[in-house]
């Protein structure tokens, strides 16, 4: 695993950051931008997109990471996650991935070290890897989880 700078770090937030300007979250009010760097080096981004059917929405992690898979296909493995998220009123907020994502990053990360920044009180960007925020992952035997 690659580890990388505070720059690369904050060039992830900053994208991350970017990517929540599109968010589509008319009921929640919270938009929610992730980026997502691979194995491979490129980054992927991903907004939520809220649904009145709650469930039908997406996360904005599950968007970079369909991105991810699009792009690179079988190979795709995530090194490194940014999310950010903003109130209705264009506040940061503090937030972390959800369970669900939280599950989908591990799925997909290189390795269970694999570093997620997300915004935190007073403007902090706290990092956390994905083994910290989910540490008893779901997983399924290797004879059946294609991996």
């Amino acid at each position: 695993m690659n580890l990388e700078t505070t720059e690369d770090r904050d060039r992830l937030v900053a994208a991350a950051r970017d990517a929540c300007a599109s968010a589509h979250a008319p009921y929640s009010g919270i938009h929610v931008g992730v980026a997502i760097r691979s194995a491979a080096g490129a980054t992927y981004t991903g907004t939520n997109v809220e649904n009145a059917a709650y469930p039908l929405g997406n996360c904005a992690e599950a968007s970079a990471i369909g991105a991810g898979v699009r792009a690179e296909g079988k190979t795709f493995r995530i090194a490194e996650t940014a999310v950010w998220a903003l109130d209705r009123e264009g506040r940061a907020v503090a937030i972390s991935p959800c369970g669900g994502c939280r599950q989908r990053i591990h799925e997909f990360a290189e390795d269970t070290r694999v570093r997620i920044h997300f915004p935190w009180e007073n403007g902090e960007v706290r990092t956390a890897s994905v083994n910290e925020l989910l540490p008893y992952a779901f997983e399924l035997p290797a004879s059946r989880n294609g991996r």
